[in-house]
């Protein structure tokens, strides 16, 4: 049996604000830093340790990744770094207050751009400064890999590649593996291992800094799945 690890970063600064982030690189907040360091505590208490850890290109995920591996005395490992475990990309709705979306679009709206695997929030044009096509780290994306909006499906679409070409592998060669990335790329990954419906991955929230282990058979199955508290 293997285990590997998924944790959602801890909370930001617009996570406090209320506000959508997507692929805005915002920091942790105080309160976020806070947790990082308590998820490390926790799973070293319970005596877990790591091989190889794996984030997305997001300070919020690479910080909170870092300070758990600082309170597990592993900060040596090596860790692999990819836009592909980036948030959703939320589009126009960046950097907007939640409730103050809700009061123009309504709740039964913002709840289908946020939940509904399916749906887009408004895109941005590429003159907007959203867009990642400004920023030097994606400057190897495609074109077709820029987004201007993203659904839950299109988010699964582009992490299922690093899962396969970079997770999988460390896996089969039974390194010990964490992932630090967000609320959205890992409610894609976790759709994909546990073969869920749109609708059960809906329902599906995951807590900031809070540690969710798999259970793994040989063939990499799911046996079980459980948040360490």
């Amino acid at each position: 049996m293997q285990k590997l690890v998924l944790i959602r970063h801890g909370e930001s600064i617009w996570n406090k604000e209320n506000r959508f982030t997507g692929w805005t690189d915002v920091d942790l907040s105080e309160e976020g830093v806070r947790q990082a360091h308590q998820a490390g505590q926790l799973l070293k208490k319970h005596g877990f340790t790591f091989d190889i850890g794996f984030t997305s290109v997001l300070k919020r995920s690479i910080k909170t990744l870092h300070f758990v591996l600082e309170e597990m005395d592993q900060l040596w490992i090596p860790v692999k770094k990819s836009w592909r475990l980036n948030e959703r990309f939320y589009g126009a709705l960046q950097g907007l207050n939640k409730a103050e979306i809700v009061q123009q679009y309504g709740e039964e709206q913002v709840h289908q751009w946020r939940r509904d695997p399916h749906a887009h929030p408004p895109a941005i044009t590429e003159n907007d400064e959203r867009f990642p096509g400004h920023y030097l780290r994606y400057n190897d994306l495609t074109y077709r890999e820029l987004p201007l909006t993203e659904n839950l499906s299109e988010t699964m679409t582009r992490a299922l590649p690093f899962w396969h070409e970079s997770i999988i592998p460390a896996l089969k060669q039974n390194q010990k593996v964490i992932i630090s990335a967000h609320g959205n790329s890992l409610r894609a990954l976790v759709q994909y291992i546990e073969n869920l419906s749109d609708e059960q991955v809906t329902q599906l929230d995951i807590p900031t800094a809070t540690p969710w282990v798999y259970e793994l058979d040989d063939r990499l199955n799911s046996i079980r799945h459980y948040y360490l508290d």
